[in-house]
């Protein structure tokens, strides 16, 4: 079963995060999840990523959307952005075992990729990975619950 299909999933990315947004959007919605909203860009002219990831942050924080994907060259300027919402736990992954820890230990609910440095393949198992793991709770919860200040 598709683990996607339970789940309302935001993504954004600025113009150098497009193409894989917009693979990962078609890659989520073929997987049969419950709902995927592209928060932009919708082209790959020059974009700031703030217009899409504070938008996007918003509605996962506010619980429109479940998780979050944020795209953009090096994953760096999206994530931050994203974090300084006090719901938000995105975590810049450039790997399926970074993704897996972050759902594990760190409970995030936002993928943060770089588009640059990753290829598809990547990026998608990444995808995969983030949403079939689950978090452990326990005394990470502990450490999660200091986050916010």
């Amino acid at each position: 079963m598709s683990p996607f299909k339970h789940y309302k999933i935001a993504v954004c990315a600025d113009h150098a995060g497009f193409e894989l947004k917009n693979t990962i959007i078609e890659y989520l919605k073929g997987e049969g999840a419950k709902k995927v909203k592209d928060f932009g860009a919708f082209s790959a002219e020059s974009s700031d990523y703030p217009d899409y990831a504070h938008p996007m942050a918003s509605a996962v924080e506010n619980g429109e959307y479940d998780f979050g994907i944020s795209i953009c060259g090096s994953g760096n300027g999206i994530s931050m952005t994203v974090n300084k919402h006090k719901g938000i736990r995105a975590a810049l992954c450039w790997n399926a075992e970074i993704a897996s820890l972050a759902r594990r230990h760190n409970n995030a609910n936002v993928l943060s990729l770089p588009a640059r440095f990753i290829t598809e393949t990547e990026a998608l198992n990444m995808v995969d990975t983030f949403f079939m793991t689950d978090f452990e709770g326990g005394r990470h919860q502990t450490r999660i619950d200091k986050i916010p200040c």
